[in-house]
């Protein structure tokens, strides 16, 4: 059994949506993830914060805007009259909701319904045409599969027994259609795998079916070497093992969703990256084992605030780093670098919401100094630190431009470098010309 994803670009007009349905045809069995259509959750998500502000008038305005856009897209996604009117039905269905909520108090669990109705709608016309067109198919529900635990997290058995119990209902389908991104959390209350949670949800369900492979169809032909929409040229990479494809998508590479790459992993299952708009293009592959040895790409984070802790108290001391990363802990706030002298800890965080609080605590341990608006830079690949000549070839290209930390040997498969947001562009253009000759 393949799974395969596509994203709200590859659906987000009628045109591509049929696209996608010719791209689904024949072969082994499938189970298509859909993401909403490109637009609808970021409107979904203005409504949620209308309400929260209690502008029911300005809610209302942007739920009859949105209703207005799907009836033009189903006039033009299908055609014969019992389609036309099982797709009116649907839409029905769903803006009524919409229409209902306005006259209910807003809640958090509330604005996670009223995102959930994109994917719905999605892959309920899908469905819709899909049925107009022949094509022998089941709309298998997120909702009665995709759990949660009471941390957040993916309940990955729960979900393989669940999602088994309604393919043995349709043992024979050839084809099966469902939601990504939403799920219910341990309070049987409807929730989502956060934004870019669609990729997520096909790597889960590739793990609970033990998927042959694990396709993510989005509107690039792959992980690119460095940011298209930074350096004049790039290639798609045709190859990479899970851990260089993690470290490219944690640190910027748009493409993947960080999450999404775990399960795939955990299970062994392969994970192809594909353009609906040239189906015919490679893509990327990644495996468990990696290609060749060397860099394969660049990605930039940015967003990044440096935090620096100067004490004497560091020499020769035990314990003084366990104190610095409990502050972080007890603010909920993740470390991306690290590093050391004998007295100052230097580190990056992405998330500068309690940094105010997180600072005064670590004045208790030393002199603190922190700056924002940096850019982790990080340079991919396998075995990058048996490879000799990795380093020299950074530096070499980066003469001249202000580093402020390196992080190199934590990781086989990465060396990071952090540098003011404003050097990106640069950095990027340096290492694309001098380190893969683009």
């Amino acid at each position: 059994m393949k799974v395969m994803k596509f994203g709200g670009t590859s659906v987000g007009r009628p045109q591509r949506m049929k696209e996608v349905a010719r791209l689904i045809e024949g072969g082994e069995q499938k189970i298509v993830v859909l993401s909403a259509v490109s637009g609808t959750t970021n409107a979904l998500v203005e409504i949620a914060n209308l309400l929260s502000r209690s502008d029911r008038d300005g809610a209302k305005k942007r739920i009859e805007d949105l209703h207005e856009h799907y009836k033009t897209f189903v006039q033009e996604l299908v055609s014969a009259p019992e389609a036309v009117k099982a797709a009116y039905a649907v839409l029905e269905e769903h803006f009524d909701f919409l229409h209902i909520i306005l006259r209910i108090s807003f809640s958090e669990a509330l604005s996670k319904d009223i995102l959930a109705q994109g994917e719905l709608l999605s892959t309920k016309l899908f469905s819709v045409y899909l049925k107009e067109q022949g094509v022998q198919h089941v709309l298998l529900p997120a909702l009665d599969f995709m759990t949660l635990d009471v941390s957040g997290e993916p309940q990955i058995g729960n979900i393989r027994v669940r999602i088994m119990q309604s393919l043995r209902k349709h043992s024979n389908a050839p084809l099966f259609i469902t939601q990504g991104f939403i799920c219910r959390n341990a309070r049987g209350e409807v929730d989502n795998l956060k934004r870019g949670g669609s990729d997520y949800t096909a790597s889960l369900i590739a793990a609970a079916v033990d998927a042959t492979v694990c396709e993510i169809w989005t509107d690039i032909d792959g992980m690119h070497n460095n940011d298209p929409r930074v350096v004049g040229k790039t290639v798609a990479i045709e190859q990479l093992s899970f851990e260089e494809a993690a470290e490219l998508a944690y640190f910027g590479a748009k493409i993947l969703h960080p999450a999404s790459i775990w399960p795939a992993q955990q299970h062994n299952i392969p994970v192809r990256l594909l353009n609906t708009m040239q189906p015919s293009a490679k893509g990327t592959l990644i495996t468990r084992q990696p290609e060749r040895a060397g860099v394969k790409a660049v990605a930039a984070k940015d967003g990044i605030t440096s935090v620096n802790i100067r004490s004497s108290r560091m020499l020769l001391a035990y314990g003084f780093l366990r104190k610095v990363f409990e502050v972080f802990e007890r603010y909920h706030t993740s470390i991306d670098m690290i590093t050391t002298s004998e007295v100052a800890v230097s580190l990056t965080i992405d998330n500068a919401t309690y940094l105010p609080e997180i600072t005064q605590e670590l004045q208790a341990l030393g002199v603190v100094e922190t700056e924002g608006a940096q850019t982790i830079v990080s340079i991919v690949g396998h075995q990058l630190t048996q490879e000799t000549d990795t380093l020299q070839k950074v530096f070499k290209a980066l003469q001249g431009i202000d580093i402020r930390m390196v992080s190199y040997g934590g990781s086989s498969h990465n060396v990071s470098l952090l540098v003011p947001e404003g050097e990106k562009v640069s950095v990027l253009q340096r290492l694309n010309q001098d380190v893969f000759g683009l």
